[in-house]
């Protein structure tokens, strides 16, 4: 088996892998490569009928251009690196999409990746764009970076840099993000005016900005409606489902069971309801609920989830357009984005 497969792969690497040269059009035109190259080119310096020879044979040869050689020659790519934590949060998906939308439109295409939410992937990962010689580079950063050092490494090789959502606080670069201080205060200041007074908060990881700008917009509607912060009331964890499902149920299990609860997104927010609707206590009934990014499950649950929209297709789009005029020096200095999110009222409010 492994001889016959190895004799398969050398029989296809020899017969459908080999791609014709610009040498091979010049040996059959007689022309040097050089005159081929630039008759390919469209030259002014070549004559019309030349152009038309070397155009017929290259068709005739399936000829394409080797795109990897030329932008080593070039030095610049049209390939766009784009790193995010994950790609199965609706979030990012629908940003990777207005991402692509816009590079296809200018001629680009993207490369994704995706750190996991683990700092020393998206070091890994930064690198190997890097080494890739991308035209530049759109970033929303892991939970647990604290560090943005790899892309200081970036911007030192004067490749253009754009943050989306979560960005690192000492990197100066382009970024696109919603207010996340005010969208959180507007959101709390909502549960709070619909009668609810004790208000828990399960909040994201402490060094991440977009989390902290969040709790601190929680804890100023409370103090600015004069009703008390309770430590026992704020849940550290992570951005995922399993993060909002612990932390609602150690506040079951300590029978400190709150009005209502502002997640710090929709997975941790669906988290939470599903332990909520395992102690049969209704929302909004019992506890009410309200997420963040309006993922489409929030629209799905019975009932369905309060959020507030952030607008992740345009994010990416946006980012998107800001790289492209960096690459294509239309910019020549950092942009910052401040998007609109609105707040969804639903039935678990």
């Amino acid at each position: 088996m492994g001889t016959f497969a190895g004799i398969f792969a050398g029989t296809f690497a020899g017969s459908q892998l080999k791609h014709s040269t610009i040498v091979d059009i010049a040996k059959k035109l007689k022309l040097s490569a050089s005159t081929v190259s630039r008759a390919l080119s469209n030259h002014p310096d070549i004559k019309k009928e030349t152009k038309e020879r070397v155009g017929k044979i290259a068709r005739e040869l399936n000829y394409t251009p080797n795109t990897i050689a030329q932008n080593l020659k070039r030095n610049r790519t049209t390939t766009i690196g784009v790193l995010v934590p994950e790609i199965k949060h609706d979030f990012f998906s629908s940003a990777i999409s207005g991402i692509e939308e816009v590079a296809y439109q200018a001629g680009y295409t993207i490369i994704v990746c995706q750190s996991n939410e683990s700092f020393e992937r998206e070091v890994v990962n930064t690198n190997l764009l890097m080494h890739q010689r991308v035209a530049g580079v759109i970033v929303s950063i892991s939970q647990s970076t604290k560090s943005g050092d790899h892309f200081q490494d970036v911007i030192k090789r004067r490749i253009p840099l754009v943050f989306f959502d979560r960005a690192c606080s000492d990197v100066d670069a382009s970024k696109v993000v919603i207010d996340d201080y005010k969208s959180s205060f507007s959101a709390v200041s909502y549960l709070i005016e619909k009668g609810y007074k004790k208000i828990a908060h399960f909040a994201g990881p402490k060094g991440l900005v977009i989390c902290y700008n969040r709790w601190k917009g929680y804890v100023d509607a409370l103090k600015k409606w004069k009703l008390p912060v309770l430590n026992e009331f704020v849940r550290y964890g992570g951005l995922h489902e399993q993060d909002g499902y612990t932390s609602m149920d150690v506040m079951i299990k300590e029978g400190k069971r709150p009005e209502a609860i502002f997640a710090v997104n929709d997975p941790v927010a669906i988290g939470a309801y599903q332990r909520i609707k395992e102690a049969k206590l209704k929302i909004p009934d019992d506890i009410a609920i309200m997420g963040f990014s309006n993922n489409k499950i929030t629209s799905l649950v019975d009932p369905p989830m309060t959020t507030i929209d952030q607008p992740s297709s345009e994010m990416g789009r946006k980012a998107a357009e800001i790289l492209i005029d960096l690459i294509e020096k239309r910019l020549s200095k950092p942009k910052s984005l401040v998007l609109r999110a609105e707040l969804i009222v639903r039935g678990s409010t």
